[in-house]
């Protein structure tokens, strides 16, 4: 997709993701065969819901119609989420996925899996699990010293009223 595309489809959709509460997060064109695919991903601070998506497609779907900004060509429209194991990319990022687990490529070499427990304008604060029996630490990671960051699919971890339930037995 080209740069003033992007940016074109992007001036448009924004505000119309925006009045729905949302956040654009990516816009991706692929040729699939013969066939163009429009990606559009949103979120919120408090996720998007199957209504919320629908919702906002449809939206989309009407502003799109009206304009000439994917060419004569037919083309299909996806609005999903970014996905479990999405990249934190944003400021906005790092606080969503608070009390996640996420693997950080540091910028000095190396990497680090812990949990998320705060985020503020400079880094985050997190918890780093213990090894063979040992507890947890934290550790204080600047913005700046992160190359990437991606969040971690977790299957067994029990959330916090889980864990309460169990003490209180």
């Amino acid at each position: 997709m080209s740069t003033t595309q992007s940016e074109r489809l992007r001036e448009l959709l924004e505000p119309l993701v925006s009045s729905q509460g949302l956040d654009l997060e990516e816009i991706a064109v692929d040729s699939v065969g013969r066939k163009r695919v429009l990606r559009v991903v949103v979120d919120s601070d408090t996720g998007a819901d199957l209504d919320r998506i629908a919702d906002v497609s449809r939206a989309l779907s009407a502003k799109l119609d009206e304009t000439n900004v994917m060419g004569d060509g037919a083309y299909d429209l996806e609005v999903g989420t970014p996905g479990a194991e999405r990249e934190l990319t944003e400021h906005r990022h790092y606080v969503r996925a608070v009390d996640r687990l996420v693997k950080f490529q540091l910028a000095e070499g190396g990497e680090l899996v812990a949990r998320i427990l705060t985020v503020d304008e400079d880094g985050v604060d997190l918890e780093v699990p213990g090894v063979k029996g040992r507890k947890a630490t934290t550790r204080r990671l600047a913005f700046g010293d992160i190359a990437k960051a991606r969040v971690q699919v977790e299957f067994s971890r029990k959330d916090k009223k889980d864990m309460k339930e169990e003490e209180e037995a």
